[in-house]
């Protein structure tokens, strides 16, 4: 059974980098996520910054979170999660501008199991199913950039 592994992705998104990274924020994630709803420990305000701390809870795994670098100028971020008794991690997203107005996101997950649960989350996240996860990822941004687009159109 994996015990470590390091998965990317690369996906193309709907929109310009100045309106896409921010969606990696944790309080930008709640706008295409459901369910995303994190606990901001530090600051309360849940400002993303290098060194901001908060929770999320998913089913019945909590799982504690830290930003470790922000920089929106060059649109990358890491956030280093570990769900206790399971797993501990680096999620890594860099955005770029691409041609055409759109937006390519690299994200990469670098995983290192803490228990036999994390040892089996680790074997079922294979190339394809995080391949699949991130593409899911693809439509649901995409899906809220456009409404955003739509909301905003209309209105000076």
């Amino acid at each position: 059974m994996t015990s470590h592994l390091v998965r990317s992705h690369s996906i193309v998104l709907s929109g310009p980098v100045d309106r896409v990274f921010p969606l990696f924020s944790p309080i930008g994630e709640s706008l295409w996520v459901a369910g995303w709803d994190p606990e901001f420990l530090h600051p309360q305000s849940g400002e993303t910054r290098q060194g901001m701390v908060f929770r999320t809870t998913h089913g019945d795994e909590t799982t504690l979170w830290a930003c470790t670098h922000w920089d929106p100028r060059i649109h990358q971020v890491r956030y280093v999660r570990v769900t206790p008794d399971s797993r501990f991690g680096f999620v890594d997203v860099a955005c770029r501008q691409v041609t055409s107005g759109d937006t390519e996101a690299l994200i990469s997950y670098t995983l290192t199991a803490l228990s036999e649960a994390g040892r089996s989350y680790l074997s079922e996240l294979t190339e394809d199913a995080f391949t699949g996860m991130i593409e899911t990822w693809k439509v649901r941004i995409d899906a809220s950039l456009l409404s955003d687009v739509s909301a905003g159109s209309g209105h000076d």
